[in-house]
């Protein structure tokens, strides 16, 4: 047993590392409550693509585009969060670009389907949770992030978002997610 334990306890440190290790984008928190946060972003340089089914298909197609399928075949590193959204139409999936590109310096997809766009910045609603990033999960934490902003009579301005920030081999228990609202604030 006290093997298992001298084992399991480092391999603890090197998943809860494993989102620590990419570039986050920076934000202002400009509120805490003890449910949710409100964050100030600035805009943000990304890659996204749409699916209308699917979630390993647009993130594959992603993954392509910073591991070189773009028309420098440079590689750009991974950051997180990975952010989806539902437009209406399917999934949309954003990876954001590390902060030393911008519009000019970052290379052009390749493919079709995938497109470099500005996630326009502004005040966004935050619940953090742990557990799996699956739509029934993420699905709860939204209708409790709504329920306490209607509370607090904060005004919802955009669709939801679910934001990522571990790969699928973390496991469970380690795994930080955030449900998040883009709101109107002051």
């Amino acid at each position: 047993m006290l093997k298992l334990l001298l084992i399991s306890i480092p391999l603890v440190f090197c998943f809860m590392g494993e989102a620590m290790a990419y570039e986050e984008p920076e934000y202002l928190l400009v509120k805490r409550t003890d449910f949710y946060e409100i964050r100030l972003y600035e805009d943000r340089l990304a890659v996204q693509t749409h699916q209308s089914s699917g979630e390993d298909r647009a993130f594959g197609r992603l993954f392509r585009y910073i591991s070189g399928s773009n028309q420098s075949a440079s590689k750009i590193a991974m950051t997180t969060p990975v952010i989806q959204s539902d437009d209406g139409s399917g999934l949309v999936m954003h990876f954001f670009l590390p902060k030393s590109y911008s519009a000019q310096t970052a290379p052009t997809p390749r493919a079709d389907n995938v497109t470099l766009v500005t996630v326009k910045g502004g005040y966004y609603a935050v619940l953090k949770y742990s557990g799996r990033s699956n739509n029934e999960n993420h699905r709860k934490h939204m209708a409790a992030l709504k329920e306490a902003l209607d509370q607090d009579s904060v005004t919802i301005q955009g669709v939801a978002i679910r934001a990522t920030y571990n790969g699928p081999f973390t496991p469970f228990f380690l795994r930080r997610n955030e449900a998040m609202f883009r709101v109107k604030w002051e």
